[in-house]
């Protein structure tokens, strides 16, 4: 069984999912960074592939991924690290990045690459479902990789339930429209959303990103999801602190607030 399905079967908690920039803050804190994650509870990982271009991340990831760039991150390079990660670490891992340095390395070669190296699943934010129902899954589903699915607030609940119907793994919800970032509570508008998703009884599990970083973001995602996605907070304390091990211990705590 796939991690990531193993993980939802077996969960008897609400899930937390850390999103990292893959060469940031150095070029070789990758595996540095999974296992200070693993090591302290974390439940699942996001490991974001750096790109020039990210349209759905706010200021924080963009300048994470543009300082990985020049700390020479790339694609091959992240493989690379990965290579001996199952040897530590049995935590769900999950590549998250765009659609342009995937197609350039060649799809196939991506899905071949993350089976080697343990990868569970994918998330390409900008990969039309419909391209990828007709391009990629066969391939994807060939090789075991979860290719995880995002929706919005503006989703049509006929798109919502087909992509309930045709992807295995999670679904992800994203909280607002707007770019990843912190945000200090959840408004009523997103409020219905969550309440007008739950009454969907989708069969996949969903997961609530974008905005979370306090006691109020985290807990309406516990309320409405299996679980919440941490990212820009957790990027941004990578850069403020002298390791990683700090960064998770100062994202606790201020998830507790």
């Amino acid at each position: 069984m796939n991690r990531i399905n193993r993980l939802f079967s077996h969960a008897d908690k609400k899930l937390l999912s850390v999103y990292f920039c893959a060469g940031y803050p150095t070029a070789d804190s990758t595996a540095g960074i999974i296992r200070a994650l693993e090591n302290r509870g974390i439940d699942l990982i996001e490991i974001g592939i750096p790109f020039s271009d990210p349209m759905a991340d706010g200021e924080v990831i963009q300048h994470a991924a543009t300082q990985a760039l020049r700390n020479g991150m790339s694609l091959k390079r992240l493989f690379g690290q990965l290579s001996d990660i199952r040897k530590t670490a049995e935590i769900p891992l999950i590549l998250m990045g765009y659609l342009n340095p995937v197609l350039r390395f060649g799809f196939e070669n991506f899905c071949r690459k993350c089976v080697e190296c343990g990868i569970d699943g994918c998330i390409i934010p900008d990969l039309p479902f419909q391209e990828y129902q007709q391009h990629y899954r066969s391939i994807a589903e060939r090789y075991g990789l979860k290719v995880i699915m995002l929706i919005t607030p503006e989703t049509s609940d006929e798109r919502i339930r087909l992509i309930d119907s045709n992807t295995d793994g999670f679904i992800y919800m994203v909280s607002s429209s707007a770019t990843t970032g912190a945000q200090q509570d959840f408004d009523a508008r997103k409020q219905d959303y969550f309440r007008r998703i739950d009454a969907m009884r989708l069969r996949n599990p969903r997961m609530i990103g974008f905005g979370i970083s306090n006691r109020a973001t985290l807990q309406a995602a516990y309320d409405h999801a299996s679980g919440a996605i941490v990212g820009s907070k957790f990027v941004s304390l990578l850069g403020e602190t002298n390791t990683p091990e700090q960064a998770i211990e100062r994202l606790l705590e201020t998830l507790e607030k």
